[in-house]
């Protein structure tokens, strides 16, 4: 599950909203509300990398927030 509250606060910190990161990685901003709660499909890796690129994300942030379940 992603780690939500960390993927928005970085959502904000880039000034963008969850609209403006729907539309970049190609999906309805339904789509993401849904990826982001959990009721539905998870990100695929593609779209992780979409996001991990356009959020400036480091290697630890991307595992903290789309792999927090599974690293330590």
């Amino acid at each position: 599950m992603v780690n939500v509250n960390k993927l928005k606060g970085k959502i904000v910190e880039c000034e963008m909203t969850v609209s403006d990161l729907a539309s970049i990685v190609g999906i309805d901003k339904a789509t993401l509300y849904r990826k982001l709660n959990g009721n539905g499909e998870s990100f695929t890796i593609k779209e992780a990398d979409i996001i991990s690129k356009k959020l400036r994300l480091t290697v630890e942030e991307v595992n903290a927030i789309f792999f927090s379940q599974y690293v330590a």
